[in-house]
């Protein structure tokens, strides 16, 4: 799966999230914040260059359960996780190149064994 443009307006739970096998970006933003606009297409452009890692974008925002439970406070929020826990995160990310060196340290986007 590659860069997903469209924001959940429900969002998974967090379970749901913590049980994901493999590589996923969880993404926190809206379509109203400058700063996410401003972001998307260098994260599209990193994440279009890895399609096996899973893009989940969720709409966040005041009284929103799943960005609390990660503790999202500004926008956008890159949350890396594997096989359901964080090893990496980004806020407000400044360039494609950072992105993408953070989607380096997935061991095998894939899921599978290194």
């Amino acid at each position: 799966m590659a860069f997903n443009p469209h924001y959940a307006a429900v969002e998974p739970a967090r379970a749901d999230v913590d049980a994901l096998p493999g590589a996923t970006v969880l993404e926190f933003g809206t379509n109203w914040c400058g700063f996410c606009v401003a972001a998307t297409p260098d994260i599209a452009q990193a994440l279009d260059a890895v399609p096996e890692v899973r893009h989940l974008r969720v709409e966040d925002g005041k009284g929103r359960p799943l960005g609390r439970s990660y503790k999202v406070k500004l926008w956008p929020t890159l949350v890396l996780l594997q096989d359901g826990q964080e090893i990496a995160r980004l806020v407000r990310p400044q360039n494609v190149a950072e992105i993408r060196q953070a989607l380096q340290q997935f061991r095998s986007p894939a899921g599978g064994a290194d």
